[in-house]
C-alpha cells in the first residue's frame, strides 16, 4: 500500500507522528508537506495528494489540517475522491 500525505502548518505535528507509525508497519508514503509552522494555502497540498489518489499512485490519502474541513472541501474537487473530515 501506497499512502500520500499533506498537511497544513496546524496539521505538521500530527503528520508527522503518523509518518513514524507508517514506518513502524512498513507502509510506504509520500510527504507532500507542509513541513513547518508558517501560514501556508492548505488547498495546495490537498490538492496534491487528491490527485495523487486519482491517479491511481496512492491507494490512501489523508489529509491533516487545523479543522480537517477545507482540506475535504479541497479533496472533493478532484474527481473520483471522497473525503470527509475526521475530527478523531
Amino acid at each position: 500500500m501506497r499512502v500520500a500525505l499533506g498537511a497544513d502548518h496546524a496539521g505538521v505535528g500530527l503528520k508527522d507522528e503518523l509518518k513514524r507509525e507508517l514506518d513502524a508497519m512498513g507502509v510506504e508514503y509520500e510527504d507532500f508537506g507542509t513541513n513547518g509552522s508558517s501560514s501556508v494555502d492548505y488547498p495546495d497540498f490537498a490538492a496534491q495528494v487528491a490527485r495523487g489518489v486519482s491517479e491511481g499512485r496512492f491507494d490512501r490519502g489523508v489529509l491533516v489540517c487545523g479543522s480537517g474541513i477545507g482540506m475535504a472541501i479541497t479533496a472533493n474537487k478532484i474527481p473520483g475522491i471522497r473525503a470527509a473530515a475526521i475530527p478523531d
